[in-house]
């Protein structure tokens, strides 16, 4: 099979291309890295084929899903602060461009795209845990953004008869998450704070939780989603189905880490969700699915890759 992962230098794009690749499928890739790095695909040169491209340009999108059965829509440009602070960037990104690859599949004669959404899109909805059936509240122009590519997505499966599939996504970590960017999500920021021997910063009262995903259990979901019968214009939420408190984390990083810092806490971000626990039923019944990596499993496991890369993090000073 030929499959193009979009956004695929970025953190789970790449886990994403190598998995597709393992399995034996011929893979491309289209980023335009601005927020994908380079270094994520680094090993893999001369065995995907990497086309640098904004898929903002309907052109580009057209070239890159030419001659693909599956398209893996990923490529985004992240962030809750990062689409309130400038909502226009966002939505040329995240709606301009999601409409551009289904167009562009559409054309091509595509079989499948597999959509990334979030669990932001639940946004104001306090009703624990998040069904797909619910009617959808989104705060941030991100989750206004992720939804119109839902949208977009029935639309085009109805209408033009192309096959589509969205992913909620909850939380996702693991492995080559950036922490160093501004936008970064919370684990990378909490491990590379705590080894570098700096309290972690925390924007409320570290209750707010979260349905934390290790990225390989989004990757089976995705491989699922593409080759599931009868789910054409369907919504599924990707989670583990676990409610995690922040401070909660912060005390399994302490222990993984083994450095003992208290967090600073701030006042909460406008846009934020409190709370977020996902209902995995139908993705289950469904798909197939099932998160074969726990949270704490999958923390381990990112904390031990992050000590890997940043060697000097080892002798991080012990609280």
């Amino acid at each position: 099979m030929r499959v193009l992962v979009t956004g695929g230098a970025g953190f789970i794009g790449s886990h994403l291309a190598r998995r597709l690749l393992a399995e034996g499928n011929g893979v491309r890739v289209v980023d335009n890295f601005s927020t994908g790095n380079r270094a994520n695909l680094a090993d893999l040169e001369g065995e995907i084929e990497i086309v640098e491209g904004d898929i903002q340009s309907y052109e580009r999108a057209h070239n890159a899903v030419r001659g693909c059965d599956v398209v893996f829509h990923e490529a985004a440009l992240p962030s809750v602060p990062r689409s309130i602070q400038d909502p226009l960037t966002s939505n040329a990104a995240n709606v301009v461009g999601t409409l551009n690859i289904l167009l562009a599949s559409r054309d091509s004669g595509v079989r499948r795209v597999v959509f990334a959404s979030s669990s932001s899109i639940y946004g104001a909805d306090l009703t624990l845990p998040k069904q797909e059936e619910k009617a959808p509240q989104p705060i941030s122009p991100y989750a206004v953004a992720k939804l119109a590519g839902e949208g977009y997505c029935r639309s085009f499966s109805q209408v033009y008869a192309l096959e589509t599939v969205a992913l909620r996504y909850f939380n996702v970590f693991g492995p080559r998450q950036d922490p160093l960017s501004h936008y970064a999500a919370v684990i990378p920021k909490f491990t590379a704070a705590l080894l570098a021997g700096r309290p972690p910063v925390v924007f409320g009262d570290g209750e707010q939780s979260r349905d934390f995903t290790y990225v390989d259990n989004v990757v089976d979901a995705n491989l699922l989603a593409a080759a599931a019968e009868g789910v054409s214009g369907e919504t599924f939420n990707v989670a583990c189905g676990d409610r995690i408190t922040l401070n909660r984390l912060l005390e399994e990083l302490r222990e993984i880490t083994g450095v003992d810092l208290p967090a600073n806490y701030l006042e909460p971000r406008p846009g934020d969700v409190l709370h977020s626990l996902a209902d995995i039923g139908k993705a289950r019944e469904r798909l197939g699915y099932e998160p074969g990596v726990t949270f704490s499993e999958g923390l381990r496991r990112t904390v031990e890759d992050y000590v890997s890369r940043h060697p000097a993090t080892a002798g991080a000073p012990r609280g």
